[in-house]
């Protein structure tokens, strides 16, 4: 039912268009045919994998015609970004392209040497650098940044403990209640002038306690 709804509110050229790319994928897919030969190929597969460039050439140059605009037009406010990127969604761009670029990462770890033959990916690539630009315009990515950049483990916590303390109320320590708590099994240690709390990245840190 979900699929049928889906269906009604897409053009009938877009379905068409989903429907033949998942057929590109399907024949490229291995299949029964994974005791084949390396680095041989049928002439119908390698047909398959140009048509499948081809394909891909056609779809990579409308949406790098048609992000460029949507970047300028969504660079004004964030709600013309949130409109700009409900009609992106419902584009070549929004449906189309999320399959393909997994289809595709799916067919090179089946069989990366007809993939490399098909030469698809290399267009995939060039689109990187408009979609890395209209993304950049989201409320947020500076959140989603740090989000992606925090490793799990040391450098999350990290990233959490610090937010945490910022929101704190900065309270004055002296010297005397620095060396009592460290001595109580805490270990605090002062960078230009602040206190610092490393006691849960001590257990964590792969370089010891003498060190730090």
């Amino acid at each position: 039912m979900d699929y049928e709804h889906c269906s009604k509110e897409r053009s009938a050229s877009l379905d068409l268009l989903l429907r033949f790319q998942r057929l590109l994928v399907s024949k490229l897919y291995p299949g029964d045919c994974v005791g084949q030969v390396p680095n041989t190929y049928s002439p119908d597969l390698l047909g398959v994998g140009s048509l499948l460039k081809k394909y891909t050439a056609l779809l990579c140059t409308h949406i790098g015609d048609i992000l460029p605009v949507a970047t300028s037009i969504a660079s004004a406010t964030h709600r013309h970004f949130a409109e700009v990127s409900r009609v992106v969604d419902g584009d070549l761009t929004g449906i189309l392209l999320p399959e393909l670029v997994v289809s595709v990462v799916l067919l090179l770890s089946k069989n990366a040497g007809l993939m490399q033959e098909a030469g698809a990916i290399p267009l995939l690539a060039g689109l990187l650098e408009h979609l890395d630009r209209f993304n950049h315009l989201a409320p947020g990515k500076e959140r989603d940044d740090n989000e992606d950049l925090a490793w799990p483990g040391i450098m999350g916590s990290f990233f959490t403990g610090q937010s945490c303390r910022n929101n704190e109320e900065v309270t004055l320590i002296r010297k005397a209640d620095l060396e009592n708590h460290n001595k109580d099994g805490g270990f605090w240690t002062v960078i230009d002038g602040k206190v610092y709390d490393i006691k849960d990245f001590q257990t964590q840190s792969l370089t010891g306690g003498s060190i730090l």
